[in-house]
């Protein structure tokens, strides 16, 4: 239980009293004021410096006009109809006089009585200090807010004469203002800011704004926000630390191998092929979570694609460049160290969809060196893909298309940021508040080190993306062209290993579970409990979350949930088992450099690249 400041007594027993919201040192905290000012000044010259100076053009325009059309399309449905618009305000009014009566009950009443006119939702984590219930004002401020946040949120819910799209965006624009509206999120509004602010006599602004100044110049003159303390992270010391080689490297991607652990191992080598939007450290961030280590301790031959964080040069690199550089160069490498052309391949997210048209493409070309695919939470069909589909219309793509040339990639932390507002009550608002209102360093962290150390993305292989995937959905209706061929999932016909996670918000299990019938083959649909990195990176040993399985991804998704099988712990030795029953010849382990000259250690040189 946290204590205050100013006093020895835990939160839950201190008296609700206004002495507790009064400065007592005047002069400290006028001298406080000033500072605080001085740091924010720098923070906009931080902002300004690369501005005037032409480093760096600001697209936010973008991003508000189609907010801004949202909402009018929003508005025009509920103001087209005035009986529909009288109900509407109707509606929140009635909340707000609920709220008002409550109030006055307990202003009247003395007492903490009186019922809430509606609640947070389970998990919000938002308002768990007692002042927000006790304390009369601060209770209206946070049930006139959810008040309203929900209301706002019904008013999309029920707009039925939105396309699905519209209201898709119109949802998700609602979120992130209610979001970023939050009573939480202000100094005077929030009981806990309020009273270390005045605890401390405003030295934690002096700190907050210190801290925004630093981020902003670390942002290069857009605000980098910190979610964790990175100082003690890093790659190749205690993240990414299972040993192995660089066995390859082209324009695009280093080849990692790894040593084995076993003395003998799987006669096919495993090639993993992560996302390029992310780091492939996200599967090696410690010997514990390390999905890499893990898949060497049970007898693999493991190569992992490190790829290239791309710059000005690999502007012009294409889905193609990705496959031939990338994945085929891969399986080059893996025959040259192994004399194997038999490999179980694995793909992460969009490196499973690169891998599923690479397997697509290489079918008719006749390249059938892949034996088994194992996808993680990968979409190879976006008619129900996640949130990042809200970012995805011509306007928006065309924007984005235009900013990439200008440099020939987008900014890793774009990307970075588009990520966070899928989750800003989790990943943006908590880091705001804890950062630049308390002043407070957030705590050393893994798995934000990985997810703040972004990586840009090559405009050709980017645009490509964004068209043929989200915007025309072009792979799973047999219309994506790729070296002057036109390929089909039809066409890839060797067994397949579909991972989803119940709770991912980017590659949703629906969305996954549908993409299944579009292979040629068995497909075998896994669910995981969890989300879009906690669902794949589940070791045993945590002894964490489910898995479902069941029979043919066919029909209802839901029909299949309530037949589906629920298994408790991690998925990794199901698809152990189900590796081997496709082939488990065993052979001689093999060592890094036994046939082929290596050029340095893993992790190897591309990873550590930073934007």
């Amino acid at each position: 239980m946290s204590k205050t400041p100013d006093s020895g007594k835990a939160e839950d027993d201190r008296p609700s009293t206004v002495e507790q919201y009064l400065v007592k040192d005047p002069e400290r905290f006028a001298l406080n004021m000033a500072r605080m000012i001085e740091q924010a000044g720098k923070a906009a010259s931080a902002w300004a410096e690369p501005r005037e100076k032409g480093e760096v053009r600001d697209h936010i325009a973008e991003p508000v006009v189609d907010m801004v059309k949202t909402f009018s399309k929003l508005s025009e449905y509920w103001l087209s109809d005035p009986q529909r618009a009288l109900e509407a305000q109707t509606r929140l009014f009635s909340g707000y006089m609920t709220v008002w009566a409550n109030s006055i009950q307990r202003l009247s009443a003395g007492s903490e009585d009186a019922d809430d006119a509606v609640k947070p939702e389970r998990g919000d984590k938002r308002f768990q200090d007692p002042e927000w219930g006790r304390n009369a004002f601060f209770d209206f401020l946070k049930q006139a807010y959810l008040v309203t946040s929900r209301w706002a949120a019904e008013l999309v819910e029920h707009a039925d004469g939105l396309d699905e799209h519209t209201r898709h965006k119109a949802s998700f624009y609602v979120k992130q203002v209610s979001n970023a509206i939050s009573p939480s999120n202000f100094i005077l509004t929030n009981p806990e800011l309020f009273r270390e602010t005045i605890a401390s006599n405003g030295e934690n602004l002096v700190r907050g704004m210190r801290m925004l100044a630093e981020d902003i110049a670390a942002g290069k003159g857009d605000l980098k926000l910190r979610q964790a303390d990175y100082s003690p992270f890093e790659i190749g010391k205690n993240l990414a630390t299972t040993p192995g080689k660089v066995v390859g490297r082209s324009d695009v991607a280093e080849i990692l191998q790894y040593d084995p652990a076993t003395e003998t191992v799987l006669k096919r080598p495993l090639l993993i092929c992560p996302p390029w939007i992310n780091k492939f450290y996200i599967l090696d961030l410690n010997p514990q979570k390390s999905f890499i280590r893990w898949a060497v301790e049970q007898g693999h031959t493991v190569f992992v694609i490190s790829w290239i964080n791309p710059d000005e040069r690999h502007g012009t690199k294409s889905w193609e460049a990705y496959i031939r550089e990338g994945l085929q160069y891969g399986l080059d490498t893996i025959e040259k160290a192994t004399g194997e052309k038999d490999v179980n391949a694995v793909g992460y997210c969009v490196g499973g969809t690169l891998m599923a048209a690479a397997l697509a493409l290489m079918a008719q070309e006749g390249d059938h060196r892949i034996k088994s695919a194992t996808f993680f939470t990968t979409q190879v069909d976006f008619t129900y893909a996640g949130d990042l589909k809200v970012f995805v219309d011509e306007e928006q793509v065309a924007a984005v298309e235009k900013a990439m040339n200008e440099k020939g990639y987008l900014d890793g932390t774009k990307m970075a940021t588009a990520f966070n507002m899928l989750r800003s009550g989790d990943l943006i608002w908590p880091y705001v508040v804890n950062n630049y209102m308390r002043g407070k360093d957030p705590l050393p962290f893994d798995l934000l080190y990985w997810n703040a150390d972004s990586t840009r993305m090559g405009a050709a292989n980017h645009s490509f993306y964004l068209r043929n995937c989200y915007l025309e959905n072009r792979l799973s209706q047999g219309m994506m062209e790729l070296a002057g061929r036109v390929v089909s999932l039809k066409d890839v016909t060797i067994p397949v290993y579909n991972l989803a996670s119940k709770e991912d918000h980017i590659a949703p299990a629906l969305s996954v579970f549908l993409g299944s019938k579009y292979f040629g083959g068995e497909v075998d649909y896994v669910m995981a409990g969890s989300g879009h990195i906690a669902g794949v990176v589940n070791p045993p040993a945590a002894q964490k979350y489910h898995y479902w399985t069941g029979g043919k991804p066919a029909g209802d998704f839901d029909q299949w949930i309530a037949n589906a099988t629920d298994h408790p712990g991690s998925w990794w030795p199901h698809w152990q088992r189900w590796i081997e029953a496709r082939d488990n010849t065993r052979v001689p382990a093999r060592k890094p450099g036994k046939r082929m000259k290596t050029l340095g250690d893993a992790p190897g040189t591309y990873v550590k690249v930073r934007v």
